[in-house]
């Protein structure tokens, strides 16, 4: 066995996230901003303060933003500090407990996790990474419900008995002497990928657990599922699979997730690109916009196992037939999508919603819906230089008859961000902004295969890596982490992006004019996240030491308006530098309508906290501890000597795992 150790990347990108692709002349959100700033003469002195200066005026959070005028949630809870050791810290009169970690068996019969489970193991225990996800009640209970999850990539190195003594860093996997893959290893790895449907319960003693029930399954990376929407049938997604162009197989690196009106989940397709080798030496836009380049390489080299089984041919594009039907070189472009999936039906299949369009989803977040309007539906594009996206359905929700067709007609819109505090939603449809086949757009298909040159051309404003985003149920304020952008150099700064070599992220929040499904809105910073020197809340103060925070991600309001914001420091700079003030990665809540921000929770060593959810009665919060122990270094893993053994202790294996936090008095959460 040999060691595949990946090449360089940014410090500041996790393991897997997007290299820079978006090489248009559009405006950067840093300028805007730093011309609004200019013009209206503010603070002098670093962009910070300017930045707190245009927090403090009056325009818009006096006026346009001034919410309900009241004080807003209570944060009921004593803050706690940072932290950087391998364990989960709640403030006090909470408790916390483990529960799903990966591997656990969701069925009678399937062995408990271990290092020799097989791929076919892996199928029927709960997956890797886990990230996103929702609590869906079973009768509108508080105790009893399905636990939907998002797994959003794997660590091989934990995951194959093959890979002990090995100098393997947190992307690094066994393979065999001549670069091959055991094909085993690689059936695990996708099943590891995907979304669990897990049947939790809680006991009498407060502690909840798995029902292996017929309602628990997993959708992988290798389930079948059905495209809809325009591109669904076109020639962009033909494959020797589907010569039809209407089916394609599993989902991959599912980050957030978005839930339905009607009651159903959406997985996020976030940094597939990586997946995919391609040694064509003329790759187009579809695959080389979102960085795929000439390479016979991929992340996990899945189209290298041994037996050359067509389901792992498929990672490699190369084309090799007389079409498209005869090889994979389509295979890309059946992902980059939302997955629809229905938690209670286990026969339906998944289904790809092409109209949302096609990037690297970080998620999707629905406005409220109203009996007789759109639908709306918000999604950024996690990479750097990316966009923000809003698609209004063509026809009106009805309760009655609402299901997912209703997201495949209508019109996508790409954000644009002006400097004096306002944007316009610019439609990404045949014929307008630019979107015509004299500039390459010959229909509707096209433009969505190639969502992001199409947002290029329509003069979208580039942002510092587009996160998870929320809508206040009272205000309905649109909100969106922006986690970070190391590559925005002097002079790109905007009015929405304000900092060059952008370590620490911030977060804007805006007001659609009128309903959500109008075409211009109203913007603004809630918070500059930082230390106590390089931050500003919503006052245009520093972060006090119990609010300091770097890299936002996941995002959350709860149904009392908390505004639940989840970090994402990079375990390659984690705890050291410039971020070592920070110490874990974490998760505060902050009161929309003063700015205060009190951290609520610490993670174990090298993980990342993401995705939130609490129960109807808001009395237990579900929160995704992700890859914890992944700061250990290549020659510590080779010795048996992780960095975290979080949550078993001991000497065990570090698992990503689900956190259930309830109050010792059984009150709401936050409160």
């Amino acid at each position: 066995m040999t060691s595949h150790l990946p090449g360089s990347t940014d410090p500041v990108l996790a393991a897997g996230d997007e290299p820079l692709s978006n090489a248009s002349d559009n405006a950067y959100f840093g300028d805007i901003l730093d011309r609004r700033l200019s013009r209206r003469s503010l603070l002098r002195g670093s962009l910070a303060a300017a930045v707190a200066g245009a927090m403090a005026t009056s325009l818009p959070f006096g006026s346009a933003f001034a919410g309900q005028g009241g004080r807003g949630p209570s944060l009921g809870f004593t803050a706690i500090p940072t932290s950087a050791a391998d364990r989960v810290v709640v403030p006090a009169g909470y408790r916390v407990q483990a529960l799903i970690p990966w591997g656990t068996p969701l069925a009678e019969g399937v062995p408990d996790f271990a290092l020799d489970n097989s791929g076919a193991d892996q199928a029927q225990q709960v997956g890797s990474h886990h990230d996103g996800m929702h609590f869906f009640p079973l009768d509108g209970r508080s105790d009893e419900g399905l636990l939907v999850l998002n797994h959003e990539y794997i660590e091989p190195r934990f995951m194959h008995e093959a890979a002990a003594g090995l100098a393997l860093d947190r992307g690094g996997f066994p393979q065999l002497a001549d670069g091959r893959r055991e094909a085993d290893q690689v059936l695990r790895e996708l099943n590891a990928h995907g979304v669990s449907i897990v049947h939790i319960r809680r006991g009498d003693d407060g502690q909840w657990q798995v029902i292996k029930d017929a309602q628990n399954r997993r959708i992988t990376g290798l389930t079948p599922m059905r495209l809809a929407g325009p591109v669904a049938g076109t020639d962009h997604v033909v494959t020797q699979y589907s010569p039809e162009g209407t089916r394609t197989r599993g989902t991959l690196n599912n980050c957030a997730h978005g839930v339905t009106p009607w009651g159903t989940y959406l997985a996020a397709e976030e940094n597939w690109a990586g997946y995919f080798a391609n040694q064509a030496g003329d790759i187009d836009r579809r695959q080389a916009r979102y960085g795929i380049t000439t390479r016979d390489t991929s992340r996990y080299q899945w189209h290298r196992a041994v037996g050359d089984a067509d389901e792992f041919v498929r990672f490699d594009a190369t084309p090799r037939g007389a079409s498209a039907t005869e090889d994979y070189r389509n295979e890309p472009h059946t992902f980059g999508y939302m997955v629809e999936i229905d938690p209670f039906d286990a026969e339906a299949m998944p289904v790809k919603r092409t109209h949302l369009g096609r990037f690297a989803h970080e998620g999707v977040i629905f406005a409220p819906a109203v009996e007789g309007q759109p639908v709306v539906a918000y999604s950024g594009d996690d990479a750097r230089f990316e966009y923000i996206y809003k698609f209004v359905s063509a026809k009106p929700y009805r309760a009655a008859s609402a299901d997912g067709s209703l997201l495949d007609e209508g019109t996508l819109y790409v954000a644009r961000f002006h400097d004096d505090g306002s944007g316009e939603w610019l439609a990404l449809a045949p014929g307008e902004n630019g979107l015509t086949p004299e500039n390459g757009f010959a229909d509707l298909a096209d433009i969505l295969v190639n969502t992001r040159s199409a947002a290029d051309i329509a003069g979208a404003t580039k942002m510092d890596r587009p996160e998870w985003g929320a809508v206040d149920p009272a205000t309905g304020q649109v909100y969106f982490t922006l986690t970070n952008n190391t590559r925005r150099e002097p002079g790109q700064e905007d009015a929405a992006n304000p900092r060059a070599d952008n370590s620490f992220g911030h977060i804007i929040r805006w007001r659609e004019d009128g309903t959500h499904a109008a075409t211009r809105f109203a913007w603004d910073l809630f918070v500059l996240a930082g230390d106590q020197q390089d931050s500003r809340d919503l006052a245009g103060n520093p972060l006090g030491e119990e609010a300091i925070f770097a890299s936002p991600d996941g995002l959350w309001i709860d149904p009392e308006r908390r505004v639940w914001i989840q970090t994402d420091i990079s375990e390659s700079v984690m705890n050291s530098g410039i971020y070592e003030v920070f110490g874990n990665n974490q998760m505060l809540a902050a009161n929309p309508e003063t700015g205060e921000i009190k951290r609520f929770l610490t993670g174990p060593i090298g993980q990342e906290i993401t995705g939130v959810i609490a129960t109807p009665d808001q009395r237990t919060l579900f929160v995704n501890v992700q890859h914890p122990g992944a700061t250990t270094e290549a020659e510590a893993f080779a010795a048996g000597d992780y960095a975290s053994h979080w949550p078993q202790g001991g000497d065990a294996i570090p698992r990503s795992a689900t956190l259930v936090i309830s109050r010792e008095d059984g009150g709401i959460v936050g409160a």
